[in-house]
């Protein structure tokens, strides 16, 4: 997410979510902190998408909620959009706006003119901002190729025209900026999978991102020629496919679909699954294959399953028991480390030179990617002519600053993750995470245990019930000798005491998580519930 301001005018790009990180326990994805915007709402013009990604419109519901101002996207990106705000019951209260590249928006004082960038999604746009002070390029994500679907290309001549006018910074894609050379050619990999489905004996499955539509265009030429059929499974893929076919995207005969009844109809060898999956979602079509739980596409021999997808960092173990559970079935399977099955949406160095090469910008500003990323592009840019004072890399929250003396990273505004918990909006923060952290690898012990009101006297329990780190049938004294700890407490604990209650509840949790500590080296959550009757 950016937000360009001018005066009393702003306006942001893109609002997505990334996905939890491992120590993110029970977390379901994670959004930016919306502080700055909620402040500022009054001020805020439009909001503009570049693309279809989740980590671009993910976060989109959330910051309606917070400023319901105007969204304006491309028709594809606007169409993943309108499914995600019914899916939030928002769809009815939005103001969506498609725009088309080559048109200009007026948002206040800024002038944006889009630019048709080629990605791994269809319908990606960079954006050229005239500002009061001058021209920005925002890239957006981006490649240089010329090998993507007609119109889908990224507009190189357009880009050059912004630097004969005049850039005063460009905002460039540091994704890649490791990779040497240039991004494959799609058309090497529409060739990878036409020769592994012309050496399949059986049914081909490929699993991919549902918003690569190039992609699965590809695999559907390749089932034409070869006389087999299609089948689309897996909620997020049929509605990807049906948006861009309705747009004009896709071109699928009828005589190449069939629907998930029909697979029975036709041959093993003559059938193409396309699904979801590929980074090992749990929930995910090719997962439920490979477990054994589809109800209807089942894992066999002779099936060759195509990952053809880059496994994203974080995901490798959830991918990889994906993979072994489909060769335990007899499948064999195709992925990024045995064959080149997947090409990057994002610029390598030499197309990222060439960016350079065709604005000719008087600033720099690296953008998307890890900080390693911005530094290495920073660098790059000063490999190409770009003096390093005119180089300027801000992390997330910083704020760059052009006047008329020219362009600094200065202050900084509240800004942050939010994460998401089932319908919890902010609620998890570091102390819950902590609190499930050390249930997840110590274990819980629950107390419950009741006393008289007249006498004191304990009338049920102590009752121990461990969860997560003893097995009560095999350990049967060690929860014998914890109430015995228990007891001890309690009658030195006498009914004369003050807050009896309280003081037994916090020496019985100090001297069992001692005990246990001492006994199995563990730490257990304890909780006492003591009732008095």
């Amino acid at each position: 997410m950016m937000v360009f301001e001018y005066g009393t005018t702003l306006f942001v790009i893109d609002a997505g979510l990334m996905f939890p990180e491992d120590y993110m326990l029970g977390v379901d994805f994670v959004i930016p902190d919306l502080d700055y915007i909620k402040k500022n709402r009054s001020l805020i013009s439009g909001i503009v998408l570049t693309h279809a990604h989740e980590d671009h419109i993910g976060a989109l519901p959330f910051l309606l909620k917070v400023a319901n101002a105007p969204v304006f996207g491309t028709p594809f990106t606007l169409g993943l959009v309108r499914n995600k705000l019914e899916e939030y019951d928002m769809l009815h209260t939005s103001k969506l706006h498609e725009i088309h590249p080559q048109e200009r928006l007026k948002l206040g004082p800024f002038e944006l003119e889009f630019i048709r960038v080629g990605h791994s999604v269809v319908d990606g746009v960079g954006i050229a901002i005239n500002t009061p002070l001058g021209l920005i390029v925002h890239t957006g994500d981006f490649k240089i190729s010329h090998t993507l679907n007609d119109g889908q290309n990224t507009d190189v001549r357009k880009f050059a025209r912004c630097g004969e006018k005049g850039v005063l910074a460009l905002m460039s894609d540091s994704t890649n900026v490791e990779k040497e050379g240039y991004t494959v050619s799609d058309r090497e990999i529409s060739a990878k999978i036409a020769e592994i489905a012309h050496g399949s004996p059986g049914r081909i499955i490929v699993a991919l991102f549902a918003s690569n539509i190039n992609r699965i265009q590809q695999i559907v030429n390749i089932a034409r020629d070869r006389n087999r059929k299609v089948l689309f499974n897996g909620r997020s893929i049929e509605i990807a496919v049906r948006i861009a076919r309705e747009l004009g995207y896709m071109d699928i005969p009828e005589e190449v679909e069939i629907t998930a009844d029909q697979l029975d109809l036709y041959p093993d060898e003559e059938v193409i699954i396309i699904t979801t999956g590929s980074q090992g979602e749990p929930m995910s079509a090719l997962a439920r294959i490979a477990a054994g739980t589809h109800k209807q596409i089942k894992a066999k021999q002779q099936d060759t399953i195509v990952l053809s997808s880059k496994f994203i960092p974080g995901n490798e173990k959830a991918i990889a028991n994906i993979i072994n559970k489909l060769y335990k079935r007899g499948a064999d399977v195709v992925y990024e480390k045995i064959s080149d099955i997947h090409v990057s949406g994002h610029a390598f160095r030499e197309e990222l030179k060439l960016m350079i090469n065709l604005t000719r910008p008087k600033y720099f500003i690296p953008a998307h990617g890890e900080y390693r990323h911005l530094v290495l592009h920073a660098r790059l840019a000063e490999d190409m002519g770009i003096p390093r004072q005119s180089i300027l890399v801000a992390e997330n929250g910083q704020v760059v600053e052009f006047d008329e003396k020219g362009a600094r990273v200065r202050d900084t505004v509240n800004t942050g993750r939010v994460m998401i918990d089932g319908k919890g909006v902010g609620d998890v923060g570091r102390s819950v995470l902590k609190e499930r952290r050390v249930l997840s690898e110590e274990g819980l012990v629950i107390v419950n245990m009741a006393f008289d009101e007249e006498t004191g006297v304990v009338v049920y329990g102590p009752e121990i019930v461990s969860r997560g780190f003893v097995f009560e049938t095999e350990t049967g004294h060690l929860v014998d000798d914890a109430q015995c700890v228990i007891l001890e407490i309690i009658e030195d604990v006498g009914p004369e005491v003050p807050d009896r209650i309280k003081v037994i509840r916090s020496r019985l949790q100090t001297a069992l998580r001692q005990y246990f500590y001492f006994t199995i080296g563990r730490r257990p959550v304890i909780l006492p519930f003591i009732m008095v009757i």
